[in-house]
């Protein structure tokens, strides 16, 4: 069960800092929903590049450097996901 998940962004409200390299924190890993569109998601250090569509998750593991980048027109959200003891203290954050 998610602990978290981003509000609804699109390919004009998708923030900055997912469209250039970050990771996730230690325990935490995520995955990318696509509800409509395309968007690119990219693992640099493993020469992993995939387009998103809907119906196809992006799996995000912990601490792995990754960006997205979208492909025209997009809806997307993100889902954070941990174990009890990994997770954060508070599950509102």
């Amino acid at each position: 069960m998610a602990y978290r998940c981003t509000g609804e962004f699109t390919e004009q409200t998708l923030p900055a800092g997912l469209r250039k390299d970050h990771s996730t924190k230690p325990g935490v890993w995520a995955l990318i929903h696509v509800l409509e569109g395309r968007l690119r998601y990219c693992v640099p250090a493993w020469n992993y590049d995939q387009v998103l569509e809907p119906g196809t998750l992006g799996i995000v593991a912990p601490e792995v450097v990754h960006f997205v980048e979208p492909q025209g027109a997009v809806r997307m959200f993100v889902e954070f996901h941990a174990l009890p003891e990994q997770g954060p203290a508070d599950p509102h954050r």
